[in-house]
């Protein structure tokens, strides 16, 4: 029998990622996504739940049992509008989410957090994420992977000035984001999909964090 997976935040870059990499594994019988609408995808191993996030904790528990939750759910204070909004969308739907996997006895949960989280920051958005990482260890999952990258690369869509550069600096000056610095060096969207999965298919019980320096490596082990 195959695995199972469910994605949170399949409309975002890594979450898109993860839709079509994992619809190519043939380790996996059955993608779940969560979605607020439902996305221009269709496969015979697909399934798009349309909910509302709100209302999380109304889901079947037999959906997360013996899964992989991958959650790459999270915006942006500018989207968001304010605190409370961008707590919503960055901490209490990921720890609802792991409540559920820990409620159904999930075979993994795998997070996309931040550089730099830290529930002490004195900033906002890496509190937010540091919080989150600490209730969700918490909760002692069977299986757990904070993944903490810098800048995501990818096509969003429109232009980001930052990610821009970033991304040339990493290529012209690759000695910048070595050392003490690995852990601000940008990573792919699709790298971050395929290190999430790599993780999810380890077996064993694990409760580890990776930084950004780290997440093209793991992502490499999928093509071995």
């Amino acid at each position: 029998m195959g695995r199972r997976a469910i994605i949170a935040g399949a409309t975002g870059l890594v979450g898109g990622e993860l839709v079509k990499l994992l619809l190519g594994m043939r380790e996996y019988e059955g993608i779940t996504v969560l979605v607020r609408r439902r996305i221009n995808v269709a496969h015979p191993r697909l399934t798009q739940l349309v909910i509302d996030y709100e209302k999380l904790g109304e889901l079947p528990p037999e959906l997360f049992a013996e899964t992989d939750v991958y959650c790459a759910l999270g915006t942006t204070m500018k989207k968001a509008g304010s605190k409370e909004s961008f707590e919503r969308v960055d901490y209490h739907y990921p720890m609802e989410l792991g409540k559920l996997a820990k409620r159904a006895g999930a075979a993994s949960y795998l997070l996309v957090s931040s550089t730099g989280a830290d529930a002490n920051s004195k900033f906002f958005y890496t509190r937010v994420k540091g919080r989150l990482e600490r209730d969700l260890q918490s909760l002692s999952l069977r299986s757990l992977h904070l993944f903490r990258p810098s800048l995501i690369l990818g096509d969003r869509g429109e232009f980001r000035f930052g990610e821009s550069m970033a991304a040339k600096l990493s290529a012209w000056m690759p000695l910048l984001f070595a050392g003490p610095l690995g852990k601000y060096k940008p990573v792919h969207a699709e790298a971050i999909a395929g290190a999430m999965a790599a993780a999810a298919l380890t077996k064993g019980t694990f409760e580890r964090i990776i930084p950004s320096n780290r997440i093209g490596s793991m992502a490499s082990l999928l093509r071995k």
